[in-house]
């Protein structure tokens, strides 16, 4: 059955909400949850006001997600379910994640059970789950599948999938993000330049379906775009307009949170020291260690003196057999 929604302009997009009640309900029920447990552990608490604000401001979007007229007309114009798509799998994931909801469940709990519940976090089954691998594959397979397949058909004949999408594209998009912009106590702990290449690659399904869509050049979702109005544009300019969305906001959104991340560290003498991590720290430590004759095995402080004197040395080794190259 065509939907009953009328043409969409700003006046009726912006005179379209509804209640959603069990999105609302969700969203006040982990908002309300979230700060419960901030509360209890306030006196401990490591999670900047900022974050909290952050973790309730994506609880708020998700209900707007729903309730707006971006849900409203995310069945009737495949591009503005694009826009839904796009703020469910990115925006409000990363605004959660910021929140640090793992860190304040932790610090919630009575210190003697802090203990076991830190190393449940960090247990290898919890890091199989939220390592970055994993977060990976969970978002290309959720952005091909429904968008590559008949998804959007068997969505159109079953509204009761349209919710389960939604919760999926939520639960995907922290899967990706807290590994890559959490600064929870999890493993494995990534430094910054590698998470900065993963964001890079995590832009790879979203550039591979928009590209896909644009270049259509058949109705790939007829039965969902039999059921849309007859306002709505042409099947083959909808699914276009959805497809240059996937690519160019999708890549952007992916690159303002890279680009964040990169202005937290510049201005966190903390996290530059985790710029490369601890495999290239290690590699950096071991040929140190050798130039200076000693055990690469041994624990040696990149930035001493005795460091900093063998990678001079080892700088003009490396000038004098050039040099004697060139005589050759």
């Amino acid at each position: 059955m065509a939907s009953a929604m009328p043409p969409l302009d700003w006046d009726t997009f912006l005179g379209s909400w509804r209640l959603a009640p069990g999105w609302l309900a969700i969203a006040l029920l982990v908002a309300v949850g979230y700060g419960v447990l901030r509360i209890r552990g306030r006196s401990r608490s490591t999670v900047h006001l900022w974050r909290a604000v952050s973790f309730v401001l994506g609880c708020a979007l998700l209900w707007v997600c729903a309730a707006s007229g971006i849900g409203r007309y995310a069945m009737d114009l495949f591009w503005m379910h694009m826009v839904l798509h796009l703020l469910l799998i990115m925006v409000v994931p990363a605004l959660l994640v910021l929140g640090h909801p793992i860190t304040v469940t932790l610090e919630s709990l009575p210190t003697a059970r802090q203990s076991r519940a830190r190393s449940l976090v960090a247990s290898r089954p919890v890091g199989v789950l939220v390592h970055p691998a994993s977060g990976l594959a969970v978002y290309a397979v959720v952005i091909v599948g429904t968008h590559l397949t008949g998804f959007m058909d068997q969505m159109a004949m079953h509204p009761w999938l349209m919710p389960a999408e939604q919760a999926l594209y939520v639960f995907s998009g922290c899967l990706l993000f807290l590994p890559l912009l959490g600064e929870e106590p999890i493993r494995p702990n990534l430094g910054y330049l590698l998470r900065l290449v993963l964001f890079l690659i995590a832009m790879l399904p979203d550039t591979v379906v928009g590209i896909v869509l644009l270049q259509s050049t058949a109705d790939p979702f007829p039965v969902m775009m039999r059921l849309h109005p007859s306002w709505a544009p042409p099947a083959l300019t909808d699914v276009h307009t959805a497809g240059g969305l996937m690519w160019a906001v999708g890549d952007g959104l992916m690159m303002f949170v890279a680009v964040g991340l990169i202005i937290s560290v510049v201005t966190s003498p903390s996290k530059r020291e985790r710029m490369t991590g601890r495999w290239l720290d290690a590699v950096r430590s071991s040929v140190i260690a050798t130039e200076v004759g000693a055990d690469p095995a041994r624990p040696l402080d990149p930035d001493s003196d005795e460091a900093h004197a063998a990678y001079n040395r080892m700088l003009q080794r490396l000038a004098a057999e050039r040099g004697s190259d060139r005589d050759g």
